[in-house]
């Protein structure tokens, strides 16, 4: 009896992590799927577009590979979808991989001595990367050399490899954290991602919507991009919830579905979530006029002080609704204003 009760347990769990799996495969097919594959098609940070076709341009009528590029910014601003383009651009092969997953030097040389000449080579995260194996990427990424020592004590020596010509790719949502050495090597040039505007996002989930062959009103679509934060990332994953929401439903995107589907996420017409919205009634209710400490926040909201100063706070100050001051947290104005908008319609 227990051995088949531990049988079933067990396929039980293996059912589970097949499904894990299958949602994940899923998730990233679709995000793949909805990243724009030409440099046309590339909506937004115009800026950066033109100063990259310049040195894509320049680099190809030299015949070499274009100098290192830094891409800096908060997340969902389409940093990996840059450094893919300007492979594509090359006609050249891109090599992903992590700061966190290279752990020792033998795993860069790895990546490094199986690239190819002209290839790019996409580092995500690239502030975690260990500061023993910057050390070894420095001379990589200016003279094309790798340094690798071999033994231990006196009978250690270092041997040198040429590597072939390649373009290094960093991504970092956390830019004070490089080091000073390793982002001065990015000659390409260090390019800060600027969130989107509204009218940016709409053509986004329109786009996306084609992709995933679904339809979608203008009106819908542009509530989607009103509460998206400004992020194409944040603004694709509203835009799927709403297409499961319609297709249970038997209906097309329209104003009614989107509106339905994020009363269902806890989402409100500004984009806010509950965390926020609990942050922001406790300055504007609990604590009124008053400057407020993280410390205090924390224990208020049951979250923890660096969830609220890393991942509810940023947003919140972007569009003004709190500040911050040498005694605390303050709610401003426009803050409660919205608080008591979203009271008088409970």
């Amino acid at each position: 009896m227990e051995e088949k009760e531990f049988n079933e347990k067990n396929i039980e769990n293996d059912l589970k992590e097949e499904l894990e799996e299958l949602v994940e495969e899923e998730k990233d097919y679709l995000d793949q799927a909805l990243r724009p594959s030409l440099w046309k098609d590339y909506i937004g940070q115009k800026t950066i577009k033109d100063n990259l076709e310049i040195l894509i341009r320049a680099a190809k009528e030299r015949r070499s590979a274009p100098e290192h590029i830094l891409f800096y910014g908060p997340p969902g601003l389409g940093k990996t979808t840059l450094a893919n383009l300007v492979a594509k651009e090359l006609n050249t092969n891109i090599r992903i991989t992590s700061g966190p997953a290279i752990m020792k030097v033998g795993d860069l040389a790895a990546i490094l001595t199986n690239l190819s000449d002209g290839d790019v080579l996409f580092i995500d995260e690239i502030h975690r990367l260990n500061k023993l194996i910057e050390e070894v990427l420095y001379p990589a990424m200016e003279s094309g050399k790798l340094d690798i020592i071999i033994g231990k004590g006196p009978s250690a020596r270092t041997i040198q490899l040429d590597l072939p010509k390649f373009t290094l790719i960093g991504a970092t949502t956390r830019v004070s954290l490089l080091s000073s050495p390793l982002r001065s090597r990015f000659s390409g040039g260090v390019h800060r991602l600027q969130y989107y505007n509204e009218n940016e996002i709409t053509q986004i989930v329109k786009n996306s919507a084609k992709i995933l062959n679904i339809q979608i009103t203008d009106e819908a679509a542009l509530e989607i991009a009103k509460r998206s934060r400004f992020t194409p990332r944040t603004a694709n994953y509203l835009l799927k919830r709403c297409r499961d929401y319609a297709q249970v439903n038997k209906a097309i995107i329209d104003i009614e579905v989107v509106n339905n589907t994020l009363a269902l996420l806890e989402i409100d017409n500004m984009g806010l979530g509950v965390a926020e919205r609990m942050l922001l009634n406790t300055l504007v209710n609990i604590f009124p006029d008053k400057p407020v400490g993280l410390n205090t926040l924390s224990a208020s909201i049951g979250e923890e002080e660096s969830t609220l100063e890393d991942v509810v706070e940023p947003y919140l100050l972007q569009i003004g609704f709190i500040e911050r001051t040498t005694r605390g947290r303050v709610a401003t104005e426009k803050a409660k204003e919205h608080i008591k908008k979203l009271e008088d319609n409970l």
